[in-house]
């Protein structure tokens, strides 16, 4: 996989983290971001990428996060520095109703793109 997929995964995922802790209405606008990139990243294979939030500092946070493969390996990290922003403030509502949260009873398996 292309660095840049690597780390638009790993960016959008600890971003997200925020919604955890303030509600889905709640996203991080990427301030830093710094990767590692340990192993290649194969495409066609189920991936596991974890998020978090190391540190709240109310408008600014912190995150990390990594891409896990089948076996456990980390293949990539990412630690960042995020800003706090409403989605409302990011993008319009009907946006974020129809293509930024999965459709009510839809299985992602079943979107066809």
């Amino acid at each position: 996989m292309h660095g840049g997929i690597s780390a638009t995964i790993l960016d959008e995922t600890i971003g997200r983290a925020i919604m955890n802790m303030y509600g889905q209405d709640s996203f991080g606008v990427t301030i830093e971001l710094n990767l590692r990139y340990k192993k290649p990243v194969p495409t066609e294979v189920e991936l596991k990428v974890v998020g978090r939030i190391t540190n709240d500092k109310g408008r600014i946070f912190e995150g990390s996060g990594e891409i896990y493969l089948p076996d456990g390996t980390v293949a990539v990290s990412a630690k960042g520095k995020f800003m706090k922003r409403s989605l409302s403030q990011i993008t319009d509502k009907e946006f974020a109703q129809d293509e930024w949260f999965k459709p009510e009873g839809k299985d992602f398996e079943t979107i066809k793109v």
